[in-house]
């Protein structure tokens, strides 16, 4: 009788593909297990016509998911990092966080014009106000239009003439096979990327020893370090999808470069900053880091949008 492990995840198109590389990987490492897939409806899943930024509320990708580890209907769960809260139910954890994929944004424009290049007042479509606005700081001239839906239906309304451009990470088009239509990617100084953006996180249950154990070779360190400094930054920010921030830690060598941005929605307050040291240290790093971002301004921007502690006081 061989072992049978279940994998949760959403039923998107990108989830599939991120749950099936999972399983496949596990596949060839153990011959011996049978891996499956349990598709999940999440809220995020269900709420599409109206931005996220809106709904408000956290874990809107994981919390359905979540419930089903607890009530052990599935072993695991294979989460995109960027939708992973930084808190984490009783019996709950993230094992392990897979080698990055790249973090950037992707623009998709007709007639392959670059971003900066479009004419004044064009049209362009995001579901991230993190994305809007960093771009709005760049050109404020830009009409930003809600944009939610899978690739292929954000795809199909760029080609119908609904916006100039649109923008998504830059991740999950070639893990999806869509780089070719790729106009240009973002520079990290142009749109800083969001938390965890281009890596996959696994959850599982903390007393499963069977399965932590099973499923910890795919932890890449140099990711776990980076995107662990990005989310201690987020989690002192007690920041969701409802305001723009932004993180992106890089390794060199032993040393870890995290840089951090609050902004406001319309791009016109601006807080950005970075920081270094070891990357041992990369979640003390990310909330010192937090801290800076808070004295600069950030925290005048996010007390506006909820309740959030002052700096010094964390």
């Amino acid at each position: 009788m061989k072992k049978k492990i279940i994998i949760g995840t959403r039923g998107s198109k990108l989830a599939l593909w991120q749950a099936n590389w999972v399983k496949s990987e596990l596949e060839k490492r153990y011959p011996e297990i049978e891996v499956s897939l349990e598709k999940i409806k999440t809220t995020g899943d269900k709420i599409l016509d109206v931005p996220l930024a809106k709904v408000g509320g956290k874990g809107l990708f994981v919390k359905e998911i979540e419930e089903a580890l607890l009530e052990k209907r599935v072993h695991l769960a294979v989460h995109s990092m960027k939708d992973v809260p930084t808190f984490f139910p009783e019996g709950l954890h993230l094992r392990c966080i897979t080698k990055r994929e790249d973090p950037r944004d992707a623009v998709f424009s007709r007639n392959n014009v670059k971003l900066l290049d479009l004419p004044k007042g064009a049209k362009i479509g995001t579901s991230s106000l993190r994305r809007q606005s960093q771009i709005l700081h760049l050109r404020p001239d830009f009409e930003i239009l809600h944009l939610r839906g899978n690739l292929d239906t954000r795809m199909k309304k760029l080609d119908d003439g609904h916006f100039d451009a649109i923008i998504l990470a830059g991740a999950g088009v070639k893990r999806l096979g869509w780089e070719s239509k790729i106009t240009e990617l973002l520079a990290p100084e142009v749109s800083l990327p969001a938390i965890g953006q281009g890596a996959l996180g696994i959850e599982t249950r903390t007393d499963d020893e069977y399965v932590n154990d099973l499923v910890a070779f795919f932890d890449h360190p140099e990711t776990s370090y980076a995107v662990r400094g990005e989310r201690a930054l987020l989690k002192r920010l007690e920041g969701g999808c409802q305001v723009p921030i932004a993180a992106y830690g890089q390794l060199n060598g032993e040393t870890i470069k995290i840089t951090g941005l609050v902004a406001s929605p319309d791009g016109k307050t601006f807080v950005k900053e970075v920081i270094s040291g070891h990357r041992d240290k990369a979640e003390q790093l990310g909330v010192e880091l937090a801290e800076k971002l808070l004295k600069m301004g950030a925290y005048d921007i996010l007390k506006e949008l909820y309740e959030v502690s002052p700096p010094g006081s964390a």
